[in-house]
């Protein structure tokens, strides 16, 4: 495995062992075909200068099978703290290790690689993409590890899946995941920084939480993750034709909040944390309250799509009104566009992209701009009258009975016209809802 250097993936994983690990056991072998070549084949351990451990059947060479209980020993190598009353945090930690992983660690990736049926070269690049860092040839993976390669590429030898694409679930889900551990770790722990008192250390505090919360988490990320994918899968379904599928026409939106950087000189720490936790909170409510996606968040600033103008209206005007009324939160303001979007890996990319961007930049605070095409977009549903003689027209056409009379639930004001970089002159216009 060596590290991703994309310079876009996920915080490279520490899947080394710790010092305080258990020792390999006795009749572990150094055989010198530790590494493999891009085909699969041995080579010379000394090349990567790693030993390779392990018997010809992948595993740690005494035959053995897994052992599932916790490890014998701490870096002393006693199993237990100095004073002999108890397991140290050194042993529980890797108790803990043990419990999320569901196994020991007992292969090398060499051996991971070949008792999985994949070429070293395969199982690097999927390791990789996953956001594992180089390890060299220690033991480090477990069954399920193996597991992991074998169902990939099993995938990929079925036709299921091509090679490129398989590597592209594996960075998607590394990316994905890695956040979220993150995530729930900075979250679960927040209640644990006064582990004195209770007189329990905060790796011994820690375990029976994991222990508990462990399965219940592994079955509501598969249930969320199922609901999403059916979401996702209704849109592709929903899509015209191929080419609609990756390039859709939607609204994009950015919300920033404004003076951040001045923020972050005046308030400590924690005090920044918890703004931002509270606004990408409230931004994630409301914009999926109202038919949007949450595409992701930047600390200070969140970007939003939604399939159609009038939904992404409602969402930046209700996170200007919702903002401004929290005296704990800094004003915000919003720049939404609408056109031909580059959807990709749960991401959004292209000039309508950088032209929301843009109108975030320039947006006065407590405001939403938008672009000529989201203003047309809102006039052709009949959401908002392009113009004052529009709105007359259509009510005298209703009162002749030409039509129904419009009931027009936003206001559009055009701003002035300015040079933006890299996209030309920009009309922006003023969202608001309409009395």
């Amino acid at each position: 495995m060596t590290a991703d250097d994309s310079g876009a993936g996920p915080r490279e994983a520490d899947i080394a062992p710790r010092e305080t690990g258990a020792a390999p056991r006795e009749g572990d072998s150094a055989p010198a075909d530790g590494t493999a070549r891009a085909d699969g084949t041995p080579e010379p351990a000394a090349a990567h200068g790693a030993d390779g451990t392990g018997g010809a059947d992948g595993t740690d060479g005494t035959g053995g099978a897994d052992r599932t209980g916790p490890a014998s020993g701490t870096a002393n190598g006693t199993g237990a703290d100095s004073a002999g009353d108890g397991p140290d945090d050194d042993t529980i930690a890797i108790r803990l290790e043990q419990l999320i992983l569901g196994s020991d660690r007992r292969y090398t990736p060499f051996q991971a690689a070949r008792s999985a049926g994949v070429s070293m070269e395969l199982a690097s690049r999927f390791w990789r993409a996953m956001g594992f860092a180089d390890i060299g040839q220690v033991k480090a993976l477990t069954e399920a590890d193996v597991l992991a390669l074998r169902r990939l590429a099993g995938l990929v030898e079925a036709g299921l899946l091509s090679e490129a694409m398989a590597v592209q679930v594996a960075r998607s889900t590394g990316q994905t995941t890695a956040r979220l551990a993150d995530w729930q770790i900075d979250s679960f722990l927040e209640g644990l920084t006064e582990p004195q008192d209770s007189g329990l250390t905060r790796t011994e505090i820690t375990y029976p939480l994991v222990e508990l919360l462990l399965p219940e988490l592994e079955e509501f990320l598969v249930y969320v993750w199922r609901r999403q994918l059916a979401a996702a899968t209704g849109r592709v379904v929903q899509a015209q034709d191929d080419a609609e599928m990756v390039d859709r026409r939607l609204a994009v939106g950015f919300a920033d909040l404004v003076g951040f950087t001045r923020l972050t000189r005046r308030l400590e720490e924690e005090e920044l944390g918890e703004l931002v936790e509270a606004f990408e909170t409230t931004a994630a409510d409301l914009v999926a309250a109202h038919g949007g996606r949450l595409i992701k968040t930047l600390g200070d600033e969140v970007l939003f799509a939604a399939d159609d103008a009038g939904t992404a209206a409602e969402i930046g005007l209700r996170l200007i009104e919702t903002m401004a009324n929290d005296e704990t939160m800094p004003e915000l303001r919003v720049g939404i566009a609408f056109g031909t979007v580059t959807t990709r890996m749960g991401d959004v990319f292209g000039t309508t992209v950088n032209l929301a961007s843009r109108l975030t930049s320039i947006a006065p605070k407590d405001t939403v701009l938008v672009d000529e095409a989201f203003a047309e977009e809102l006039g052709r549903t009949g959401e908002a009258p392009v113009s004052e003689a529009d709105a007359k027209a259509a009510a005298a056409a209703a009162a002749d009975g030409a039509g129904p009379l419009p009931e027009y639930r936003f206001a559009l004001q055009p701003m002035w016209q300015r040079p933006v970089r890299g996209l030309g002159v920009v009309e922006p216009w003023l969202l608001s809802r309409r009395s």
